[in-house]
C-alpha cells in the first residue's frame, strides 16, 4: 500500500491472518535494523538518507520491482514486495 506522494506503507503478515494493518515502511525498516543490530534509532535516523521513496514505492507499492536492497550504516537491508524486511 502506498500514497502517491506521501508515506510508503508495508503490509506484513499472511493472507489468512485475521487483521492486517499497513505500517509506515520507515518504522518497519528502522525497527528491524534496531532489533537485529547494535544500532539505535538515533544512529539510523530517517531512511530517506539511505533510500529514496520512489525506489521503495516501486517494490511495496506498485510492484514494479520484486525486492530492493540498500545499506544503512554498515548493514544490508532488503525489502520485498511481500512486505518482508531482512537485515544482514
Amino acid at each position: 500500500m502506498n500514497s502517491e506522494n506521501g508515506t510508503v506503507y508495508l503490509i506484513q503478515g499472511q493472507a489468512d491472518d485475521e487483521w492486517l494493518r499497513p505500517k509506515p515502511a520507515e518504522a518497519v525498516i528502522v525497527d528491524a535494523v534496531v532489533e537485529e543490530t547494535s544500532l539505535t534509532r538515533e544512529d539510523v535516523g530517517h531512511i530517506d538518507s539511505y533510500v529514496d521513496a520512489e525506489s521503495l514505492r516501486a517494490v511495496v507499492g506498485s510492484g514494479e520491482e520484486e525486492r530492493l536492497t540498500f545499506a544503512i550504516e554498515d548493514v544490508e537491508v532488503t525489502v520485498t514486495a511481500g512486505g518482508d524486511v531482512t537485515v544482514a
